[in-house]
This record gives structure tokens, sequence and C-alpha cells, in this order.
């Protein structure tokens, strides 16, 4: 054991050395959004943190976002604060690009290799900015909208982002906070409903009704950003019974998606099961002064049989006349051991009359 102990030490270092081990990125404090793409290790450097936040001359001015509402051809100027918090300079890139929301509900922007066509084209900013150990710079930007610029919402992202290269491949980290842009007129909340489908699951308990799983994808299809709340109803016995649900849709921006998972309760599964999803669109904000209002429903059919209670019915039948069965035969069998005793106690009668009469003389 002694022996082999140096052996094992030096396993282990080559083993270390061996292993690459992935650099540390920071995040912002207090920045509303991190970005990343972490494709390789980088050089190790010192860890550098910084924020992006909407700003005054002064300074940042405790907005989280930037948000206005703007007429066509409108021109504003705006300011941002690049707040290093890193003890050497840096060098930090503005970049402007269309806004989103993720699958989680979270604000993002485009990443750097995709073109912006939307309100990321309308922000100006200058390139690039230098920001000295512990320091704060103040960087105006303006937003043009064009004149020809539909009514709604037209979201996007400013951010300053550092890009590192380690081999051949780069790593951009960007911090920063949404632009929400809504131009003046009238607007429209629209909520579609697509992909609706529906599977019926049977409850073990052949007593107790089953569940139906209602899936389908709502997208905004309007022109400003909205919730929804919606509403699903299941019709059994050709609607003679009615179930229902609710569910609230998030946020969702133009253009964007969100997919929507409800299960009904207490259906029986009685044939043909008639599922419709209504949905009432709603502005973040509530104002629905000049807005169009678009509610939107749709409607799908599943066939079902119940199987637990046909399995039970049947077990419930063979039971029955497994019993009628078996009671007839035993019924039979009783009738067929009465005849026989009663043939035998015929039998036994005429043969005890034979034996027991006298017999006669003969005469002469």
């Amino acid at each position: 054991m002694i022996r082999t102990l140096p052996r094992l030490l030096a396993v282990l270092a080559a083993t270390l050395v061996a292993v690459p081990i992935a650099p540390t990125m920071a995040g912002a404090a207090g920045g509303p959004w991190l970005t990343a793409a972490m494709a390789a290790p980088t050089p190790t450097t010192p860890t550098l943190t910084w924020a992006v936040q909407p700003a005054n001359q002064q300074g940042p001015d405790g907005r989280r976002w930037v948000e206005h509402t703007l007429d066509p051809g409108q021109v504003v100027t705006e300011r941002l604060a690049v707040r290093n918090f890193s003890d050497r300079n840096a060098v930090f890139s503005l970049k402007a690009a269309d806004g989103y929301l993720t699958d989680k509900g979270r604000f993002n922007m485009l990443p750097s290799n995709q073109n912006s066509v939307d309100g990321g084209t309308w922000i100006k900013v200058q390139d690039k900015v230098t920001v000295g150990p512990k320091g704060t710079v103040i960087v105006p930007f303006t937003i043009t909208v064009p004149r020809d610029a539909r009514p709604g919402d037209h979201p996007a992202g400013i951010a300053a982002t550092v890009t590192a290269t380690g081999g051949t491949v780069a790593v951009e980290s960007r911090v920063g906070f949404r632009v929400m842009m809504r131009v003046s007129g009238t607007v429209t909340a629209s909520l579609a409903v697509d992909g609706l489908t529906t599977t019926y699951r049977h409850s073990w308990n052949p007593f107790s009704a089953g569940t139906i799983r209602v899936r389908y994808t709502t997208t905004n299809d309007g022109s400003v950003g909205v919730t929804g709340t919606g509403r699903v109803t299941t019709d059994e016995l050709f609607g003679l019974t009615e179930h229902g649900a609710r569910d609230e849709v998030q946020e969702t921006l133009p253009g964007g998606t969100r997919e929507v998972d409800i299960r009904v309760s207490g259906v029986w599964a009685l044939g043909p099961l008639r599922t419709t999803v209504e949905l009432t669109p709603a502005l973040l904000d509530g104002d629905t002064s000049g807005a169009e209002i678009r509610p939107s429903s749709a409607t799908v059919t599943v066939w079902t049989l119940p199987w637990p209670q046909l399995i039970l019915a049947a077990v419930i039948v063979a039971l029955f006349l497994t019993l009628r069965t078996t009671l007839r035969r035993r019924r039979r069998r009783l009738e067929r051991m009465l005849a026989d005793a009663r043939d035998e106690g015929r039998a036994q009668a005429r043969e005890s009359t034979l034996v027991g009469s006298p017999a006669k003389e003969p005469t002469e």
C-alpha cells in the first residue's frame, strides 16, 4: 500500500493537468437580464461584472426599462448608464436588437448573428464605450419611429456586450434592458388558438370519472402584448352534461407563442366528448380605449368508451352466468338424486310386498 501511494498521486496530478477548467463568467449586479453563448474555454482573466440601466443626465434613474408611446415619425432621445464594478478598464460594445419572450416568459433580444427587422432597427447608439474601474458612463441613444410604422407594440432591447475569444470560438456576454415602444393608433389585441388536441385518461377506479387533457398553442396575432383568460369546456352525453376549467395565458408579445396544457376532471367516457376552448385577450395595462379586442375559440371532438365500466360489467355478467349455471347444475343433480331415491324406494316396496305374501297350499 505504501509503495502504490506515490503512483496514485502521480496519476491524479496528471489527470488534473489534462482536464481543462472552464472559466467563470459573472453577471451584472442588478442587471435586468444577462445572456451568454458559452462554447469553449477561454483564457483566464480577472472577473468582469457590469450593469446597464436606463438613466438621465445624472445617472441611473430607477427605471427597470424604457417605455414610450410614440407617433409615427417621432424622434426621442434617451440615456443609459454603463456601470463597471471591476477593478480594471473595460471596453463594451453597445448593441440594440428586436426583443422577444423566451419559452419561460423571460425577456431577451436577438443574438448578434440575427438581423433585426422591427423595433431594434429604430434605436441608434454609439458602437463602443470605455468605462474605468468602478466607474459609470452615461451614453445617449435615440429612438426614431418610421413614418409608416403600424400601430402597436414594437419591443426591443439594448445591451452592453463583451466578447472573449478562446481558440477559434468567440464567447459573447451581454447585459441590458428592454425598450418597449408602442406606436399610437388603433391597436388589436388577439390570441389565436392553434393545434388543439384532447386526450382522455380513464380512472383506475371504475366508479370514478376520468380526466381529459387539453393541449393547444396560442399565438399573439395582434399588434400589442397581451395576457389571456381561457375557458375550456367538455360536453358529454351529446351536450346533456358539461365540465369546465379555466387557464391563464401569460404575457405574450406580438408574434409570440405560448404552449397551454390543462386538464378537465370529472368526465365520463360516454361516446363523443366535445371540447371547446374560448380565449379572451387582455391588454397588459388594462386600458382598452382605442383597442380592438378579438376573442377566439376552437373545438375538437374525441370518441371514448367506458372501458373500465365495460370490463366491470363484463366481469359481473360472467360471474352471474357462472353462478346461475352452477345453481342449475346443483338443482338438476338434486332432482336426479331425489328421482333416484324415489325409484329406489318404489323398488324396495315392491320387493317387500312379494316377500311378505303367504304361499297357497295346492288343492286335491
